[in-house]
């Protein structure tokens, strides 16, 4: 089928969305092409909207509308538990656990040397000044396990620990509902060294 050229273009557009090809882009744009006009300029206002409106929290580096994100905001959260994490996805899917009810800090990536980022591209000094505040007693690492991740953990830890914070990090394991037949050896390895007493 011969794309007209601003069909083309919305094709082109939301295929560079993570995880849309070139069909998916299709379908989208010919779903919005014939889509309810209220919807289309819904959808246009809420794409500009988030744009415009979205910022950094200018404590934990989250995603707020304004100087602190709700978490910040929320006098009910623990001032003495802080969970760090690689990116704001990583906050969201932390909070969709329901499970913890402490603070954030969100580094905006991992060290990667090679690619040249160290602590000074990442969020570290900040985060280095909240601990010195003196209100923190735990810090708990959230990075992903990947090799980048744990460099970063181990970097954290090492430069945390002489605070007297204490500082843990989340265990890597079986995921519920998992066969320990076809988990991997290194995750296998890590569930067995982060087990916990019964």
């Amino acid at each position: 089928m011969q794309l007209t050229p601003a069909l083309a273009r919305l094709v082109e557009e939301l295929g560079k969305l993570p995880g849309i090809g070139e069909k998916t882009a299709t379908r989208l744009a010919l779903f919005i092409l014939g889509a309810e006009r209220t919807y289309v300029e819904n959808l246009a206002e809420a794409i500009w909207a988030v744009k415009a409106e979205t910022t950094q929290c200018q404590q934990c580096f989250g995603l707020a509308e304004g100087d602190l994100c709700p978490v910040c905001r929320d006098p009910k959260r623990s001032e003495e538990s802080l969970c760090v994490v690689e990116e704001p996805a990583d906050l969201l899917a932390v909070e969709r656990a329901l499970g913890y009810h402490g603070r954030y800090h969100v580094l905006h990536g991992v060290l990667v040397p090679l690619d040249g980022i160290g602590p000074d591209q990442l969020k570290i000094a900040p985060l280095m000044e909240r601990l010195r505040r003196g209100m923190i007693r735990e810090v708990i690492i959230a990075t992903n396990p990947t090799v980048e991740g744990e460099a970063t953990a181990l970097y954290l830890a090492k430069i945390i620990k002489p605070l007297g914070i204490r500082v843990s990090r989340i265990a890597h394991g079986i995921p519920m509902g998992g066969d320990v037949e076809y988990i991997d050896s290194v995750t296998l390895s890590r569930a067995i060294e982060g087990r916990r007493e019964m």
